[in-house]
């Protein structure tokens, strides 16, 4: 039998045809699972010590909206700039897209989107005033001091900051090299922050310029001096030995330092590539040794391959014993070899003598850079008695007699941190400001704190603590296998240009460049947004019941609870988990 074919539709038979809609059927009813949007936490936000919505923050970047983002930053960093130069990024670390193919360069954008508000010359809206506000003292202008003093004018105190030195900034102005982080650039952030009222008073050292009488007038202390006293080197005639972070601060207070020829630097952490690049800088020949192996620096791994781009040699497994001066002047050096055996109750590599002969080296200087300790005028006894929460990077002066009746005062920064970095420096000074605005408006922080920490280990949110959008995240971190991968593609990591080898040996020119803002798009699309909404429309194109409302102007999605049947398409398909599916309330 052969086929029948038709030529036209008119040709078909006759065939039933709707003339009416089917909105009358409300498909809903068949329901009994309930799609809903629900932003989470990304992974990068909980490595963030600073709690930095950086989802949140790349999305913004993505639009374009520069501006947007440099205060999305600033609700829970006020020093983006700097922390965009000299962050160790643990939210890199964390980043689920090294899982895919490498880590979003977050710290790069955050420098971005600093630098092109301090181009522009943009200032952030004033705080908004707040009432029962108190008087508090911030002892330390370093990145602790600076961020609570932020902070705490923002929650409607009045703030002293008072500082040893003339200048505020700290670490961050006396401690880092031009090279790593020029001095405008900080200039801008911290003026910032006094603009909007904090009274500065330079030239006070806590216990000589300023006295504990004078603080016991205020409401409240922070205390965040600083850890400035050199470390002892353990090693006969270390008197010999110049203190690495006061030849910092002599070059960056413009002086030249009587270091050259062959210098030894003793130490393997940030400081110590600081002052064996600078060192290079300024003529000598420096050569780094280090009690461990390489991969067991503290340093920031780019500092230590960068130091060793500019052709400063690194002699690990080597410990000072002792430093003699030589007649002809200059010094020898005697290092003990040692070897790794097993890890110590930190964790960390355990090294010991290795009864191999001493190594010695004639050297025309020795700087050490092994570490440091409490500033002068710090508590003696610093104990973690009266702590609001476990976690925190606080701790409080135990009161012994007299010191009962006066004012709380709170230590944090270096003084008490375990990791000792600008950006857990920070996360300090804010939980500082935290605990003291509920202490002086009475309330518990005990109930408080779980609910604005940051995943189950994260920082603390300022947002969150002002009840604002982060407050309604739930508090789930977004882990890689809960993406929908399929939707991204491998795209090259774009990494910060640097300047030449021979201007970064000649001198304190910044090394890392500003990426371009083409770029910064660029990086940025790289984001996976993980647990955040972006309006990739994927709910929109796949519900079968065409009952997901988009509203383009205000850029929100709502579910049409009408007609959605509960198949959850719209859930499996979101490539960022930024929905969830829960049973049906009854």
């Amino acid at each position: 039998m052969s086929p029948v074919t038709f030529r036209s539709v008119r040709d078909l038979p006759p065939m039933s045809r709707s003339t009416d809609t089917m909105l009358w059927n409300r498909t809903g009813s068949w329901r009994f699972l309930r799609p809903r949007y629900q932003d989470k936490v990304a992974p990068c936000a909980e490595g963030c010590p600073a709690a930095e919505d950086i989802a949140r923050i790349q999305i913004l970047l993505g639009q374009g909206d520069f501006e947007a983002a440099w205060l999305r930053i600033r609700e829970e960093n006020p020093l983006p700039g700097v922390c965009g130069r000299v962050c160790y990024h643990p939210c890199e670390t964390a980043c689920n897209r090294g899982e895919y193919d490498d880590p979003v360069t977050v710290n790069s954008l955050e420098r971005f989107l600093a630098d092109h508000a301090w181009k522009l010359g943009l200032s952030p809206p004033p705080p908004e005033p707040a009432a029962g506000g108190g008087r508090v003292a911030v002892v330390g202008a370093g990145p602790a001091g600076l961020t609570a003093a932020y902070f705490l004018l923002r929650l409607g105190h009045e703030v002293d900051l008072f500082d040893a030195r003339e200048e505020p900034g700290g670490l961050l102005r006396y401690g880092i090299p031009e090279y790593r982080l020029p001095l405008d650039a900080l200039a801008w952030e911290v003026g910032l922050i006094l603009n909007e009222g904090v009274r500065f008073h330079g030239n006070r050292r806590l216990g000589s310029d300023l006295t504990w009488d004078e603080l016991s007038g205020y409401d409240a202390v922070f205390l965040a001096v600083g850890t400035w006293k050199p470390a002892p080197l353990g090693a006969e005639g270390e008197e010999h030995a110049q203190d690495g972070l006061t030849l910092l601060e002599a070059i960056r207070q413009g002086e030249t330092p009587e270091v050259s020829g062959k210098v030894a630097v003793i130490g393997g952490g940030n400081t110590a590539m600081d002052v064996a690049r600078s060192l290079l800088r300024l003529g000598a020949e420096p050569a780094v040794y280090y009690r461990r192996r390489l991969q067991d620096m503290p340093a920031l791994p780019e500092e230590i391959q960068e130091a060793r781009e500019e052709g400063i040699p690194f002699q690990t497994l080597l410990a000072p014993k002792r430093i003699e001066p030589l007649p002809q002047g200059g010094f020898r050096l005697v290092l003990t070899t040692m070897e790794i055996l097993d890890e110590d109750e930190g964790g960390r590599p355990r090294a010991v003598p290795s009864g191999h002969p001493d190594v010695e080296v004639e050297v025309d200087a020795v700087v050490t850079a092994i570490g440091a300790g409490p500033s002068q005028g710090a508590p003696a006894e610093v104990t973690g008695e009266g702590l609001v929460a476990e976690g925190l990077h606080l701790k409080r002066i135990a009161p012994e007699g007299e010191w009962a009746a006066r004012p709380p005062v709170l230590v944090g920064g270096d003084l008490v941190n375990d990791r000792k970095a600008v950006v857990t420096a920070i996360a300090s000074g804010k939980e500082a400001a935290l605990v003291i605005d509920t202490r002086l408006r009475g309330r518990d922080a005990t109930s408080i704190w779980p609910s604005i920490r940051v995943g189950r280990k994260g920082g603390v949110s300022m947002n969150r603590y002002l009840s604002g959008d982060r407050a309604a995240q739930q508090d789930h971190v977004v882990r890689y296998d809960e993406l929908n991968t399929i939707y991204f593609r491998f795209q090259e990591r774009r990494e910060r240009p640097r300047i030449t080898l021979e201007e970064r040996r000649t001198g304190f020119d910044e090394v890392k460049m500003r990426i371009s803002a083409s770029l910064a798009l660029k990086e940025s699309e790289r984001c996976f947004h993980c647990g955040q909404c972006d309006q990739c429309d994927n709910c929109y194109l796949f519900c079968p019941d065409v009952s997901v409302l988009r509203d383009l102007r205000a850029g929100t999605r709502e579910i049409n609870y009408d007609y959605c049947k509960g198949c959850g398409v719209c859930v499996v398909e979101c490539p960022r988990n930024a929905m969830i599916l829960e049973e049906e309330p009854r």
